[in-house]
């Protein structure tokens, strides 16, 4: 017989390298078939300790013994049918004394599951005290399988030691591979997690940007320890209006960095250190060597797909543990800002909609204002734009849905009702949440900018898939012909006979008439401006500020791709992506 090496089934592969990378050696294996590519795989490889046990609930409790007297984790492995439900009694007890027991149990897929065939465990729902963490690793066959794959097998992996230990549960496809030549294991990404009181690993030479997504306010100290960390290795910030963070090394960078024609010098990094949940801003993506996130939950989110490492601890505590005083760099967030200068002084005339109305409100808005957006249109067009300092923002990102974002609006402003709470959101967000404005604790603090364009203009962009429907999307995609059709008087009356003071602008000029009244800190009354605008002007609007300034490279880059895409199509376009990259 040849000799047997490593199975060819990715996902094992994958789960076998983070074993070793992980130094997890022990292994107690049941027999069975829907096991063997994993089984066939380890008792090849010297570099395993492999214990045999026919008796899955004895082999459980021998995890257990390895587990508690070595100090270290152990793996269990068995076939399908009702082996797995052996493990419950042994993984109970390592759950409660924390033992790092992981059991891999094999499956052929959640598409066999309760079709008569022999052996096909549903094991999608456990009971909650057998295991920390139960994941799925898929059958891989491409690149987005192989990414699922190695987060699931990563976090699995981690949970065993994480929060003081304990066990966890890998639930394997498998397509019963009986090819074993694959002689070397092929390398998987290793994710690791850094707890209080480990080891800190050193920060990596180059350029480092912090990325930020979402986040509640920053304290005093969170902020000094950013501003230390980013003066001592010259670092910056990368943050958009939902971000919260308003130091002096703040990059709002959504102008240059959705440049078409413009290669930014300064969007390539060596490490990415990734702060805060979620962002609107869809232009946040960096070329980075490495991500590294820090968040108190330890989670791994892997946002860039290049996660090395995780931190469970709080942003002031990481950052001042590599920092701990000041220092005086500052040449990349001047880099920054030079670009930022450079292509908002070559933002052509843009016609009257969204982008036009946050161009030239920006800078007009009160400083010690609070300002919210609606999510997508809303959101992008002001994130181009810096606000003056001393202005909070705001944005329903979590949940990432139209739905009230006038709610939140109101709510900010009862915390202190001599502020000015400004809001911009357009007409799908605004109708969906309105009737929020008849709420009895609405002050006179409010200042809201209603973009009525009569549809969901995000859908009417050429950069979305459904613009290729062109009108045929007002039906049912971008949703036009509701809400009065763009009437002038609906929200008028409303706005009105609930003691707004109502403004309304329909070009240029008629908005510059009104503006002043819409940011004046003396007017003692709220305020709805409604502005009309056209859905068509709002796309080129959006076409001409990503085309505002060009470098020449991303010009010549650009004219070749329309040419080639203007000759082949959009199918001959995609499949020269897909040969690229291959």
């Amino acid at each position: 017989m040849n000799k047997k090496y490593y199975t060819d089934e990715r996902a094992v592969q994958i789960i076998l390298y983070l074993l070793k990378a992980n130094g997890i050696k022990k292994i107690v294996a049941s027999p069975g078939t829907t096991n063997i590519t994993f089984v066939g795989s380890v008792q090849q490889d010297p570099w395993f300790e492999v214990y045999s046990s026919v008796d899955e609930r004895s082999a459980a409790y021998i995890a257990c013994g390895l587990a508690e007297q070595s100090r270290e984790p152990v793996v269990l492995t068995c076939t399908g049918a009702t082996a797995s439900r052996n493990y419950y009694s042994g993984l109970t007890e390592a759950f409660y004394r924390k033992l790092p027991v992981l059991a891999i149990t094999s499956h052929q897929g959640v598409d066999c599951i309760g079709h008569l065939g022999a052996q096909n465990i549903d094991r999608r729902q456990l009971p909650n005290d057998i295991v920390k963490l139960s994941v799925e690793i898929p059958f891989v066959e491409n690149e987005r399988e192989e990414f699922l794959a190695t987060i699931e097998a990563n976090r699995a992996i981690l949970e065993l030691r994480r929060n003081g230990g304990g066990p966890a549960h890998i639930n394997l496809y498998t397509h019963y591979s009986t090819n074993f030549s694959v002689k070397e294991l092929p390398s998987a990404r290793v994710i690791r997690r850094y707890e209080d009181g480990d080891d800190m690993p050193e920060l990596p030479q180059g350029r480092i940007l912090i990325t930020l997504g979402s986040h509640l306010k920053f304290t005093e100290k969170e902020v000094t320890a950013i501003e230390n960390f980013c003066s001592t290795y010259d670092a910056a910030v990368l943050c958009d209006h939902s971000s919260g963070y308003y130091g002096k090394y703040r990059a709002q960078m959504a102008l240059p960095f959705c440049q078409s024609l413009l290669k930014s010098k300064v969007r390539n990094h060596d490490l990415c250190i990734n702060i805060g949940e979620i962002t609107g801003d869809y232009s946040m993506h960096t070329n980075c060597n490495d991500v590294w996130r820090v968040s108190r939950d330890g989670d791994i989110k892997d946002k860039y797909g290049m996660l090395s490492k995780v931190f469970q601890m709080s942003e002031e505590q990481f950052f001042s543990y590599y920092a701990p005083t000041s220092g005086n760099k500052h040449s990349y967030i001047d880099e920054c800002n030079v670009e930022y200068d450079a292509v908002y002084a070559s933002v052509p005339d843009l016609p009257f909609g969204n982008l036009w109305l946050a161009h030239k409100l920006s800078p007009r808005i009160p400083s010690n204002s609070v300002m919210h957006f609606g999510i997508l249109n809303s959101l992008r067009s002001w994130n181009m734009f810096k606000l003056s300092e001393g202005i909070e923002t705001a944005c329903n990102v979590g949940g990432f849905g139209i739905d009230g974002g006038l709610s939140a609006l109101i709510g900010a402003s009862l915390v202190d009702k001599e502020r000015l709470c400004f809001g911009a959101f357009g007409d799908l967000a605004f109708f969906y949440d309105m009737n929020s404005l008849g709420n009895r604790h609405v002050g006179n603090n409010l200042r809201i900018l209603l973009i009525n364009n009569g549809c969901g203009t995000e859908f009417k962009l050429r950069t979305h898939p459904c613009y290729a429907f062109g009108e045929n999307a007002n039906k049912y995609m971008a949703a036009a012909g509701h809400y009065g059709s763009k009437s002038g008087k609906l929200v008028r009356h409303y706005a009105e006979d609930l003691g707004f003071k109502y403004l309304t602008a329909s070009d240029k000029e008629g908005f510059m008439n009104v503006i002043d009244q819409f940011v004046d800190p003396a007017v003692s009354q709220s305020i709805l401006l409604e502005v009309f605008t056209d859905c068509q002007m709002e796309d080129k609007a959006y076409f001409m500020i990503r085309h505002s300034i060009s470098d020449g490279q991303g010009k010549a880059k650009q004219m070749i791709k329309g040419a080639i895409n203007y000759i082949l199509g959009e199918d001959g376009m995609n499949t020269i992506h897909k040969l690229v990259k291959r």
